[in-house]
């Protein structure tokens, strides 16, 4: 495996960077172009959860993957559409480096967890936006992902929001309803929203799983394919649910890593 980070906004030193975990090339081994993943911890838009990035990244490694954790813009900085911006670029980055990078530009996925989950599924909407492109002058559609995983993911700023991730996204803790609905995620879901595997816990406590069906509700009307899985208990922030990530304790919930390989499945099929 080789690494690298790369500097997204150069002007702006290290705050917003990508970091690569490629398979390096080797004369003895059979490597076609792997799939890429794009990997966006959560953290409220208010900082980024080191449990749900290079943990992540080894374990898609592991899978086949070639993979890039995006850290973006955080705190008073989060202010949309900077981070979508951030993950535009980062996609566009992946897809123009391909062949070095050796991956597939037609298998470039995006996954997010809670507010990265946010994150993941705007670009999966709002890809084609003005306001989302990586620059003026990107090719239509080069910072569509092919699809989007989504783990426990904050989507609604309505009743089921939560709460301070939508304050640091909109820049306010007194957002107006215009504001608010506009990154309301179930209403940008359209024929243009990319495929996505969701999974979320119902006893969230955090962010509700009501976000979850919200944006399953969204996508079924939109006739825009998912898969999901719903688990019957659990807690927010499972990420791996294994005890690398338990944070010294061992997690209860076993089951909660069943959708790492549903997530992986899913992607071969698409």
């Amino acid at each position: 495996m080789t690494t690298e980070k790369i500097l997204l906004r150069p002007d702006e030193g290290e705050k917003v960077t990508l970091t690569t975990y490629i398979s390096y090339e080797c004369r003895e081994l059979n490597m076609p172009p792997r799939p890429a993943i794009v990997i966006c911890p959560g953290g409220g838009y208010n900082w980024q959860s080191d449990r749900e990035a290079e943990p992540v990244a080894k374990e898609f490694f592991a899978k086949g993957f070639n993979c890039f954790i995006l850290h973006y813009s955080c705190k008073e900085e989060a202010v949309f559409p900077r981070p979508l911006v951030e993950l535009s670029r980062a996609i566009v980055h992946v897809r123009e480096n391909a062949e070095k990078y050796n991956i597939d530009p037609e298998k470039v996925f995006v996954i997010g967890f809670s507010a990265g989950g946010h994150l993941a599924a705007s670009i999966g909407t709002m890809w084609h936006e003005d306001f989302a492109k990586a620059s003026d002058d990107m090719p239509y559609g080069a910072n569509r992902p092919n699809g989007m995983i989504l783990c426990y993911p904050v989507i609604t700023s309505g009743e089921f929001a939560h709460r301070g991730s939508f304050n640091n996204l909109l820049g306010t803790e007194t957002p107006t309803e215009e504001q608010n609905r506009a990154y309301s995620l179930e209403y940008r879901v359209d024929e243009k929203t990319v495929p996505a595997y969701i999974c979320h816990a119902f006893t969230d406590p955090a962010v509700p799983v009501q976000n979850a069906l919200l944006f399953m509700n969204a996508m079924a009307a939109a006739k825009v394919p998912f898969a999901a899985h719903i688990f019957h208990k659990g807690p927010h922030g499972f990420s791996l649910a294994n005890e690398e990530v338990s944070q010294g304790q061992v997690m209860p919930y076993a089951d909660l890593y069943e959708w790492l390989d549903e997530a992986i499945a899913w992607t071969r099929k698409m």
